[in-house]
């Protein structure tokens, strides 16, 4: 009978939704908040009980969408909460109710159902692996089972804080060079379609031969106001095409991840930004505990490119017959040998955690200073570009009426 009361109850929590009411209390006064519970009526009752009159009630649907920033931070939350001695179930009440974006909120009151009915943490969070990956849903579990959950976050949260710092730097610059494209091909498209046209229109009058640059930048022109929707829609559904192969496609990532990091300038970039996420994941999940066979499978998956996954899942089957660290990741000729002198150095004095944590120190040190050094450079080679397509064309344009001028003079 109470098992399944308890079975009843397990049910009943985990179809809760939200639902937002309005109302008036005793003194006639209106009110109205939002509750999670079974259905609106439920939701009526527990007011009515509360003696509130009750004169809307409407269901809450989850809006926006969660974000690898909104986990961070509610890792850092929930961390901060447990070291201050809030009771896991309350840190997340504060934490969902007090969150502006209703995914996160629905997400939240979901994963503190399952806590409530008999889950642990890491269970609750392995059901969402959207959000939650290996690493994180490992780092709890371990967490847990030491008793040293909010140690644990605390960790988890400045490691997801420092991978998420050194994504923003990588995107922002690999977008000045997308930004350059994208600029010089919109106002490419406008001079063509608008400002051409006009010149043509004046120059059928001249009644004279045109130079071999006008005649070329006017056929261009003539092309681009035909066919300006099949351009377009070529443009965009190439980028589109590619970055959805890109993303979904394995054969088309492992050829793009090797390109990456053999680009000029950018792909040291990116192998510096991978090594500092590499060897901070491996010291996150080493400190923590988490055996090193086990921990290298949480990396392969963390690395960010193909190569550096392909190359730890080496590491770990040579790791795993017996060989150390520093030799199998040397056999892979992807790090280079500064990282291994330090991972060997961590292996004989165990002290490995501390030494990774210092190769990724340095390695986001090296990408900060390689950003700002690709941002300086990339700010005249924009108007190098955009100065010369423009100039280019306008010059062509002008050649005509230069003639007419000297033919004149």
């Amino acid at each position: 009978m109470v098992a399944a009361t308890a079975t009843a109850n397990r049910k009943s929590k985990a179809k809760e939704i939200s639902y937002s009411w309005e109302g008036k209390d005793k003194s006639g006064k209106k009110i109205k908040g939002e509750m999670r519970a079974a259905g609106s009526e439920v939701v009526s009752a527990i007011l009515r009980r509360q003696g509130i009159k009750v004169t809307k009630i409407k269901r809450v649907w989850a809006t926006g969408s969660v974000t690898e920033k909104d986990i961070t931070l509610f890792t850092r939350q929930l961390a901060t909460m447990l070291k201050s001695g809030v009771p896991l179930l309350q840190a997340f009440d504060i934490v969902g109710k007090g969150h502006s974006n209703r995914a996160v909120a629905k997400l939240l009151m979901d994963i503190k159902t399952d806590v409530e009915t008999g889950s642990n943490l890491a269970s609750a969070f392995r059901k969402y692996p959207l959000y939650f990956d290996a690493l994180f849903c490992n780092l709890v579990s371990a967490g847990e089972a030491a008793g040293i959950l909010d140690s644990l976050l605390d960790r988890l949260a400045t490691y997801k804080e420092k991978i998420q710092a050194i994504k923003g730097k990588i995107k922002s610059a690999l977008f000045y060079p997308i930004s350059i494209i994208l600029v010089a091909f919109g106002i490419t498209a406008v001079i063509m379609i608008f400002v051409i046209p006009a010149f043509k229109e004046l120059f059928s009058g001249f009644g004279a031969t045109l130079p071999t640059p006008t005649l070329i930048v006017m056929e261009i022109s003539d092309f681009f106001v035909a066919y300006w929707w099949a351009i377009f829609g070529t443009v965009g559904g190439t980028f589109y095409g590619f970055f959805f192969a890109w993303k979904r496609s394995i054969p088309m990532q492992r050829v793009m991840d090797r390109l990456l990091l053999k680009m000029p300038v950018f792909g040291d970039v990116i192998r510096k930004a991978t090594i500092a996420r590499w060897s901070r994941t491996l010291s996150t999940m080493f400190a923590a505990g988490v055996p090193l066979v086990e921990a290298l499978d949480s990396v392969a998956g963390a690395a960010g490119n193909y190569v550096y996954f392909e190359a730890t899942k080496k590491i770990q089957l040579e790791v795993t017959t017996g060989n150390a660290l520093a030799s199998s990741m040397e056999n892979t000729n992807v790090f280079p040998s500064m990282v291994i002198q330090m991972v060997t150095i961590g292996e004989e004095s165990g002290a490995l955690d501390s030494m990774l944590s210092k190769v990724a120190d340095f390695f986001e040190g090296e990408v900060d200073d390689a950003v700002a050094a690709i941002s300086s450079l990339m700010e005249p080679v924009i108007m190098v570009v955009l100065g010369t397509l423009i100039g280019s064309m306008v010059v062509a344009m002008y050649l005509p009426i230069f003639k007419m001028g000297q033919a004149v003079g």
